[in-house]
């Protein structure tokens, strides 16, 4: 038997019988990673501290809204830690560092109170503030289009509004001259707000009288000292204590005869007599939007701070007939809701 040189034919075959080899070779393994990066990565989890159950007809469940409009489900492709406070925001500290414990990616903070105790149990976890007062006052962001640090999310414009929420009740109870503003001297940014009404108050020929209350039974004894003191009106102002206890605030002040005006639609559907704010359901389904950002990978520092789009009057003409009071049908039709 004779050897000569390889014909082109074998030479073709063993290349193609060598690169099947290779083929295989390179295929056994890519094999480990391929199945390593087919297996699901980490649940996100959020933590969200809030008065507001997610459950039924509450602003939370705008949370869940939005999440899942951005595909997120939840005890699917991401775990929501809820603490609530259930009316008691002393609470708000310990919950927060609960959450910090837990290691969660990010905290949604439904509020100023929520978002100090949050903001003093964590400065590396990313915050997301649903509804602040006034960020860059209260020195939650350095500014508005660059918050800086660890916290970004929507402020509630409370401050810019306090002149509109003083007109819309000199209409629905023209003959009061007499009014108070109610703050919680604790609560972040009241001073600046009972500051912008004090401003807004001449023009709109009306005596103003502040009055703080720093507690529950503070809150009770308030009302009746504004009737004493010839009060006809009141001007609640934002606090997570006034919220907690909203509907004392309304039986209170009916009893004392006097209108309020208060800051979101809870107080109303609580039976004060008008609110105007920032739709907080709407508050919080735009939170989602801050929620994903940074889970895939933005900063808070980078991530603007914006403005409610979304603002809501409501009017209970149950309150106003307990006070023997007619609405003007011109306020009435430019409410968003009015509640019989």
């Amino acid at each position: 038997m004779t050897f000569g040189p390889p014909s082109a034919s074998d030479v073709c075959c063993g290349s193609r019988a060598l690169g099947l080899v290779v083929a295989l070779s390179l295929a056994i393994l890519a094999a480990p990673l391929a199945t390593a990066a087919q297996q699901p990565g980490k649940v996100p989890r959020i933590g969200v501290l809030s008065v507001f159950s997610p459950q039924g007809p509450s602003p939370a469940d705008g949370l869940r809204r939005g999440l899942r409009e951005l595909g997120y489900v939840e005890g699917r492709n991401i775990n929501v830690e809820w603490r609530l406070v259930d009316g008691r925001v002393e609470r708000y500290p310990d919950l927060a560092a609960e959450l910090v414990r837990l290691k969660v990616d990010v905290i949604v903070a439904g509020g100023d109170s929520p978002v100090s105790a949050a903001r003093k149990a964590t400065r590396t976890i990313p915050i997301v503030m649903v509804h602040a007062t006034d960020p860059v006052e209260s020195g939650f962001a350095a500014s508005l289009a660059r918050p800086g640090g660890n916290i970004t999310g929507l402020s509630t414009q409370s401050t810019e509004l306090v002149g509109k929420r003083l007109q819309l009740l000199r209409e629905a109870v023209p003959n009061v001259s007499r009014m108070v503003v109610l703050l919680d001297p604790k609560f972040p940014g009241s001073r600046q707000q009972a500051m912008e009404a004090e401003l807004a108050a001449p023009s709109l020929g009306l005596q103003l009288r502040l009055m703080e209350a720093r507690s529950q039974d503070e809150l009770e004894s308030s009302f009746s000292a504004m009737a004493r003191q010839g009060a006809g009106a009141a001007l609640v102002l934002g606090s997570g204590l006034f919220f907690s206890h909203r509907a004392l605030i309304a039986e209170a002040a009916v009893k004392s005869r006097l209108a309020t005006m208060c800051m979101t639609r809870a107080y109303a559907e609580a039976r004060c007599l008008i609110s105007y704010g920032a739709s907080f359901t709407d508050l919080y389904r735009r939170a989602a939007y801050f929620v994903d950002r940074i889970l895939k990978g933005a900063k808070p520092a980078d991530l603007p701070v914006e403005q409610p789009t979304k603002f809501e009057l409501v009017i209970n003409l149950e309150t106003a007939k307990a006070l023997g009071l007619t609405i003007p049908q011109s306020l009435l039709l430019r409410a968003d809701l009015v509640i019989h």
